[in-house]
């Protein structure tokens, strides 16, 4: 049974750091692309970044440069580092697993809630 577990997630105020942890079993770690989305209220789930199967990284704009993405294949554990945090980046975060470089997503944590005040 596959399973990806987010942590980490809380409260905190605009300009701190948090970073969040994904944990992961059930498939071979190493094989897959391990992306990273968010959901705010009232929106649609939205891509934040993913780290691939060697290790390079891609970002949507509007946190390239504040998050940062990075894997730990002996741990199976795939981490969100977020730096300069801002009041829209509320919302849940989701990890997702997808094998190889495909594009749709396979599997996919329960999230967490990460909140951000002014």
């Amino acid at each position: 049974q596959v399973q990806l577990v987010e942590s980490g997630g809380g409260l905190v105020q605009a300009g701190n750091s948090l970073r969040l942890s994904c944990v992961v079993s059930g498939l071979t770690f190493s094989r897959y692309t391990m992306g990273w989305f968010r959901q705010a209220p009232g929106k649609e789930r939205e891509f934040v970044g993913r780290i691939w199967r060697g290790g390079n990284t891609d970002y949507a704009d509007y946190v390239k440069g504040r998050f940062s993405i990075s894997r730990d294949d002996a741990k199976r554990t795939v981490y969100l580092q977020m730096n300069s945090l801002k009041p829209e980046d509320t919302g849940v975060y989701y990890c997702a697993a997808v094998l190889g470089t495909g594009s749709r997503y396979d599997y996919w944590g329960q999230g967490t809630q990460v909140t951000v005040s002014s």
